[in-house]
């Protein structure tokens, strides 16, 4: 029998089966649906994850004053100083730039709106060191701090909670604690990074924040940069050796700040997401060999239905291998037609509930994935789907 005959009497056989076939093929296309969406939504996630560290610059340590305990309570102290600053500068040879930052969070005000924001008084490098580019205007300069020039730069959906744009908010003027501010400039949007959002914060100069809005020169957090040529430990014992110097702890006694090396938690968790991803990704894959048993199932049931007509074709001379590929072809339709519908669905669904641009951005990822799934589901059905025929082309 030609092999075009036997690729119409197979799909005449599906056909006439319609339902039957149609139930067969949705294990395997919840199987390969279930890989998918599992592998892109954990793709997606480790993209965003990468995108975080490359936002972060390159060799970033934060600094933050330390925590004390009374009663078996975490308490705040409030130990970084501009000086520290200043000696962190002057004194680190394995620094290539310090970023002092003085926040507060008070209520910024425009014409009647009233927004409660980040305010972050730091200093010019801020935005090459942090990652941050300008969608409009400029950033303020060493003039505008030494000058404590009433001068801000806001986030990136700052605009947005003032009913504006960013080209339409340069030049405007925000309140801040009664003190008027002229915007200068917009970020674009950075994303949040860990629990906090830098979109929604605005930033003044550090002389500025220091002199017309805190009153005081104590600071939240020291970013620094490493230089190129020396190591994150480098780095931080020359930190360590400065800060304690200047804060005249003693040897053995615990240091009143901490250094904080970002893109450590970020890879920790991005660690934990491969993980989680390729574990949900198993239990999907379980879907797959449901879904070859189903196909196992269903030609058993068809082979035995059709006893008769194997034994019939046999009579007639037709060889075993013709009768064994007849119903391969059929199995082998039912799998490639839920694995494509599969395919589909699973990166429908990824796009779907992927949520945040990352993985959607990656769905492209979904479909590559895809490949081996339907490969896998092929090599499962081929097997399942030949044992059932197989035996009833030989005793038949």
């Amino acid at each position: 029998m030609p092999f075009a005959e036997i690729v119409r009497v197979a799909l005449e056989s599906i056909r006439a089966n319609f339902m039957r076939a149609a139930l067969t093929m949705l294990g395997v296309i919840i199987g390969v649906a279930a890989v998918i969406t599992m592998v892109a939504l954990g793709s997606g996630a480790q993209k965003a994850i990468d995108q975080q560290l490359q936002s972060l610059g390159a060799n970033l340590l934060t600094i933050n004053t330390g925590m004390w305990f009374m009663r078996g309570v975490s308490r705040q102290q409030n130990t970084l100083t501009i000086d520290d600053a200043e000696a962190l500068g002057r004194e680190a040879v394995h620094l290539t730039a310090v970023v002092p930052e003085m926040s507060i969070r008070d209520q910024v005000k425009s014409g009647n709106r009233n927004i409660n924001v980040s305010i972050t008084g730091t200093t010019p490098n801020f935005a090459d060191v942090q990652g941050f580019t300008l969608a409009a205007g400029r950033m303020f300069g060493g003039a505008d701090d030494a000058a404590r020039r009433r001068v801000i730069v806001v986030g990136a959906e700052v605009p947005g909670m003032l009913d504006t744009d960013a080209a339409a908010l340069v030049g405007q003027t925000l309140q801040v604690r009664a003190v008027p501010f002229e915007v200068i400039g917009v970020f674009e949007a950075k994303g949040a990074v860990g629990m906090s959002n830098p979109d929604d914060d605005v930033w003044i100069p550090l002389q500025t924040a220091r002199h017309r809005l805190t009153g005081e020169d104590t600071l939240q957090s020291i970013s620094v940069e490493v230089a190129p040529s020396s190591t994150i430990e480098q780095a931080m014992v020359d930190i360590e050796r400065i800060l304690r110097r200047a804060h005249g702890i003693l040897p053995g006694r615990d240091n009143d700040f901490a250094i904080f090396d970002r893109k450590t938690f970020f890879n920790a968790r991005a660690e934990a997401t491969e993980i989680f991803s390729y574990l949900l990704a198993s239990i999907a894959g379980v879907s797959l060999v449901v879904g070859g048993i189903g196909i196992m199932n269903i030609m058993l049931v068809t082979v035995t239905e059709r006893t008769r007509e194997i034994g019939i074709r046999k009579a007639m001379g037709a060889r075993r291998t013709t009768i064994l590929l007849q119903f391969l072809v059929e199995s082998v339709t039912l799998c490639a037609l839920g694995g494509v519908l599969g395919i589909a669905l699973g990166a429908g669904l990824s796009m779907l509930l992927g949520g945040g641009p990352a993985v959607r951005a990656h769905a492209g990822t979904a479909c590559r994935a895809a490949r081996p799934d339907r490969g896998a589901a092929l090599r499962v059905n081929l097997r399942d789907g030949r044992r059932p025929s197989r035996s009833r082309a030989v005793t038949s």
